[in-house]
């Protein structure tokens, strides 16, 4: 029988799963959980990247000791953008700063003065976000840089420190907002703006390839399973999107719903238009030649701050059930203000948001989340709206998978169905870890398509649907009028 192990590390925390696939279902055991997060060092806020390296030999010593694997493959999936610097010896430099880092926020700004934004956006079809890579290395450190010899996005570094190889994965390399989706490779005047060439970047590779070996001699103190590690989607985006399960019938969206809340289609073409440009969406690369058209929405970040901001008195779980006593939509918030990103306290922050607008200010927990829920939901439908005109369906979307740990927000599901008038597919909340684990046995040939993959998630993880209750329609039209006013 053939293990699998998917390596998904996100902006709060990491797991490691066990996977095998057994009568045409896959089973999915969590076997090492562990905390991640950035923290303000040597003048930056920075990730630990040498205890993610720690923690997967952890959960592959644990799938060892407690589960018998003696052998298995592994992928890692990992956020976007960040990245490392290596010097010639093969060694990191520093840790790696975090997008949400202050160091970009005139980054937008200085780069236009070297390229229009406009032509930016035609050459990489990527939504202009100040935390993109082509903005962080832009103001990167000049001396740092020219020590290092490779910049490593995040799981390829992950991959390298485990087998000595390095690569560069298309689905993660496109977020940098230096790949041209024409020519299909780095776009030579965007590295000559940041003063640096193509090789600096390992060779791009599609997702779905072997990487090598685990070099087991660098963790001698670890008893380890024989391991090939294979580069999957590594973009943790890419990885829930080939984890949902969509049938080939509906004319669906999906919404990766996390830290970030990713909300688009899936398509073979980029877009690239004037209205694209203008409402901000991205063309991400996806595994097997496909392109995630979708919007950036700043997602369960506000509410993972409100937690932390409580000292995490109060869970997920009980926010939600608070919010559903609130009265609902009181306030308007434009989610996606650049001042939510990373506020020194997001409490305050929505509450100074509210004051400055003229409107209730929200002060209990409860209403606070309710703020929150009312908010995306509302968001979420107008960017559906949005998603149907630039792509120019011939029919409305009428599905919306949302996936991820936020599908399990029965509350926020079933909002989103009324606000958005659209049926709601919620489910798998490991998405993300499926889509990679789905991937690797597609590389070994134990599944022959990302169609029957879907197919094997969909009778493996039940999804829950959600119908519309409520018409919204008065409530969605002014919060799209707030907006309006708003400049949004």
């Amino acid at each position: 029988m053939e293990h699998y192990l998917a390596v998904d590390i996100g902006a709060s925390s990491g797991r490691v799963l066990l996977s095998t696939l057994n009568d045409g279902k896959m089973s999915l055991t969590e076997i090492h959980r562990f905390k991640n997060g950035f923290s303000f060092r040597d003048g930056h806020d920075r990730w630990a990247i040498e205890e993610l390296v720690t923690n997967i030999i952890k959960g592959l010593e644990l799938a060892k000791e407690q589960y018998g694997v003696e052998s298995c493959t592994l992928g890692i999936d990992t956020w976007a953008v960040d990245y490392c610097l290596i010097d010639k010896e093969g060694n990191l430099l520093a840790d790696p700063i975090a997008y949400r880092d202050a160091r970009t926020e005139y980054a937008v700004e200085k780069v236009s003065q070297e390229i229009s934004l406009d032509e930016l956006y035609e050459r990489t079809g990527i939504q202009i976000q100040p935390f993109n890579t082509l903005f962080q290395l832009f103001v990167e450190d000049k001396t740092l840089l020219d020590k290092a010899d490779k910049i490593a996005l995040i799981p390829d570094y992950l991959g390298y420190r485990l087998t000595g190889n390095l690569v560069t994965e298309k689905t993660n390399a496109s977020t940098t907002q230096l790949l041209n989706p024409g020519t299909l490779t780095w776009d030579v005047k965007l590295m000559q703006i940041l003063g640096i060439d193509t090789s600096y970047f390992a060779p791009l590779v599609d997702a779905g390839n072997i990487l090598g070996k685990l070099a087991k001699d660098q963790f001698p103190a670890n008893d380890l399973p024989e391991t090939t590690v294979i580069t999957v989607a590594t973009h943790d985006t890419a990885s829930a999107v080939l984890g949902t399960p969509s049938n080939s019938t509906d004319n669906w969206a999906y919404l990766s719903s996390g830290t970030w809340s990713l909300l688009g289609v899936e398509t073979k073409v980029a877009r690239v238009s004037r209205k694209a440009f203008f409402e901000n969406y991205t063309n991400e690369w996806g595994a097997h030649n496909t392109i995630r058209f979708l919007k950036n929405i700043m997602g369960m970040w506000l509410v993972q701050e409100v937690a932390r901001m409580q000292n995490y008195q109060i869970s997920y779980a009980e926010m939600a059930e608070l919010a559903a006593k609130e009265p609902a939509f009181q306030q308007w918030i434009d989610i996606n203000d650049q001042r939510f990103l990373n506020p020194e306290n997001m409490i305050q922050e929505i509450q100074s948001y509210c004051r400055e607008t003229n409107q209730t200010v929200p002060t209990s927990p409860g209403a606070i989340a309710r703020c929150i829920y009312d908010n995306l939901a509302l968001c979420y439908a107008v960017e559906l709206e949005k998603l149907e005109a630039i792509t120019g369906v011939e029919d409305i979307i009428d599905t919306l998978y949302i996936v991820g740990g936020g599908s399990n927000n029965t509350f926020l599901n079933q909002l989103t169905a009324d606000v958005a008038n659209i049926r709601v597919q919620a489910g798998p909340g490991e998405a993300t870890a499926i889509g990679n684990l789905a991937l690797q046995m597609i590389t070994v040939g134990d599944c022959s398509s990302i169609e029957e993959a879907r197919k094997i998630i969909k009778a493996s993880f039940p999804c829950t649907e959600y119908h519309p209750r409520e018409n919204q329609s008065t409530v969605l039209t002014n919060y799209k009028k707030f907006l309006k006013v708003r400049n949004y």
